[in-house]
């Protein structure tokens, strides 16, 4: 799945934009997204240094997924590329509760090599979600809906990117009204 910029948003106008491709999987056990990312070295920001801190601030890529446990609530896994991770859950942007260390280290974080060819930047990040975090024992008969993002709001050159269309007047990643089925 590739991953595209609302360009109606004015912080994707007038840029070299990062190319972004996901490929989601899912077990049982594991909602899994294997991301690959090329970015303009512009694009590109590596500055946090600990889990549950302001990940979306760096080169980031985003998995938010509806709660199949409880549809009213939506997860938010948000990990660097050096694979940092802040994850919460909550019902919107506002009063979102952050995971805790246990079941941070539950979610996979396998960094790929990073490379640098001219003035991009290729990396990748592999995540993988266990059920258990949602409530479940099995992902076997649950529906899988969410959204997947690229951003780095601290980079000398922020941007915006997702797998599907967020309309919205400036870039909201926090918006389960356009999430759509991630796996089936």
């Amino acid at each position: 799945m590739l991953l595209k910029p609302n360009m109606n948003w004015k912080a994707n106008q007038g840029i070299t934009l990062p190319a972004v491709v996901a490929n989601v999987t899912r077990t049982d056990e594991f909602i899994q997204v294997d991301f690959t990312v090329e970015e303009p070295e512009d694009c590109f920001r590596a500055c946090v240094e600990k889990d549950a801190d302001h990940s979306f601030e760096d080169s980031c890529v985003e998995i938010f997924i509806e709660n199949p446990n409880n549809p009213s609530e939506y997860y938010n896994f948000e990990t660097t590329c050096r694979g940092y991770l802040l994850a919460a859950h909550g019902t919107g942007r506002e009063n979102r509760t952050l995971l805790n260390d246990a079941d941070m280290s539950k979610v996979i974080r396998v960094k790929k090599p990073v490379s640098v060819i001219g003035n991009f930047i290729t990396w990748g990040m592999q995540i993988s979600i266990p059920a258990q975090i949602f409530g479940l024992s099995s992902f076997k008969d649950a529906t899988i809906r969410g959204n997947l993002y690229k951003c780095a709001d601290k980079a000398k050159t922020p941007h915006y990117l997702s797998a599907f269309p967020v309309d919205t007047e400036k870039p909201d990643f926090h918006r389960p009204e356009f999430f759509e089925n991630l796996a089936l």
